[in-house]
């Protein structure tokens, strides 16, 4: 155990938060699943018991990932990139669906299903990353800067909307930001913002008119957040909403306690989707906040590695990979608390799952490969400099 301790490198925080987060998971997976093993016919403890197998799983390729030296995901992000293509692709046409989108993968033999959006947005962070470094000298010429770093981006986003246009958005959001942190020039950036948009409302027509794709549900989802369907015969089309709102408001400042939701036996998902909400009746506000602070401080401690981080392809490959997963917990959380409409978006290491921990552990690990390069790299810098001046 003391060799193995030895031999974890990388920031300590980044590392304790994957281990607070985990331990939240447990708990609130525990909590969460009661009425699922009921129905199931399983024992109170199983998808607990399972989940701290994927947890595991996930601190394991964390480790393997971050003992790997960074600079090597530099070649291997192009592959990927072309990986990922075809398999949106037969995904969008062949995937297994869920809610009328196609967004799964069933792997044959072993039965495991997983989100191609998931390795999609590990690939092109990891590409963009690339890209970005390479072209820093011509990034504010359209054509030889910006085209190069634009294209990938439409490409993955607009094979992942039709099935999936939360992570879509989600995912051109965080590309913008890091676009700007690598320098492109914002006129560009607003005219990939005004792209995307066109692009969203050109999708959404075309599926309406065609009765094809998920127009339709889109559309329900919008008028279900504004309230419009509430009169109607689909008065429980909020219903999700209104039973989060329900255990969020019986929480109130420090909560029932663990174990004691009652919302978790009428709240479609409360182990996925709807975490947030159940931790929050269990833990309060006041649990609901240090969680926040959590993720706040894992994207803090990555900007930090960004800044201290002398090469380009390092510092992007951080800062977009930390970017997304952040962005993606507060926008679970937004969808909790009803300040958006309802998506499919989990919460990062909390929610119950089994291959989106995994990526996002890949996506950890290649954070804390690019921490352990720069302490290494510091290190030796203050030890040449004591050599200096022995």
């Amino acid at each position: 155990m003391q060799q193995l301790l030895q031999r974890v490198k990388g920031d300590k925080v980044i590392w304790s938060v994957v281990i607070l987060l985990s331990l939240l998971s447990l708990l609130a997976v525990y909590s969460a699943t009661g009425s699922l093993a009921w129905r199931m016919d399983k024992s109170s403890g199983f998808y607990m018991v399972k989940q701290l197998g994927v947890l595991i799983a996930g601190i394991g390729i964390i480790f393997v990932v971050h003992r790997v030296n960074y600079t090597k995901f530099k070649r291997f992000s192009v592959l990927l990139f072309l990986v990922c293509i075809p398999l949106l692709i037969y995904t969008l046409f062949f995937g297994t669906s869920l809610n009328e989108g196609s967004r799964w993968i069933k792997l044959p033999i072993i039965n495991l299903t997983f989100q191609t959006s998931d390795l999609a947005r590990l690939a092109i962070f990891m590409f963009l990353a690339r890209q970005l470094s390479i072209k820093q000298k011509v990034i504010k010429d359209f054509k030889k800067g910006f085209l190069p770093v634009l294209v990938p981006v439409l490409i993955i986003c607009g094979l992942i909307a039709p099935a999936n246009l939360s992570t879509a958005l989600l995912l051109g959001l965080t590309c913008c930001i890091l676009f700007f942190i690598g320098r492109v020039d914002v006129k560009h950036i607003m005219l990939l913002a005004a792209v995307g948009l066109a692009g969203v409302v050109m999708l959404f027509l075309v599926s309406k008119a065609l009765g094809i794709g998920r127009g339709a549900t889109w559309e329900k989802r919008i008028e279900n957040y504004m309230g419009k369907g509430s009169d109607d015969k689909d008065a429980d089309s909020n219903y999700q909403s209104t039973q989060a709102k329900i255990a969020i408001a019986s929480g109130g400042l420090t909560g029932r306690g663990p174990g004691k939701s009652w919302a978790r036996d009428f709240l479609p998902h409360p182990y996925s989707d709807f975490i947030f909400a159940i931790i929050i009746e269990e833990y309060g506000i006041i649990g609901a906040t240090i969680l926040i602070g959590v993720y706040l401080l894992f994207l803090w401690r990555s900007i930090l590695i960004f800044r201290r981080c002398p090469y380009a392809f390092g510092a992007f490959l951080a800062v977009g990979l930390s970017f997304t997963l952040v962005f993606q917990a507060l926008m679970n959380m937004a969808v909790n608390v009803h300040l958006v409409p309802v998506t499919g978006l989990t919460l990062p290491l909390v929610s119950m799952g089994g291959s989106s921990i995994w990526f996002n552990s890949v996506a950890i690990g290649i954070i804390l490969s690019v921490s352990r390069y720069v302490d290494e790299m510091e290190g030796t810098d203050k030890l040449r400099a004591q050599q200096i001046k022995a």
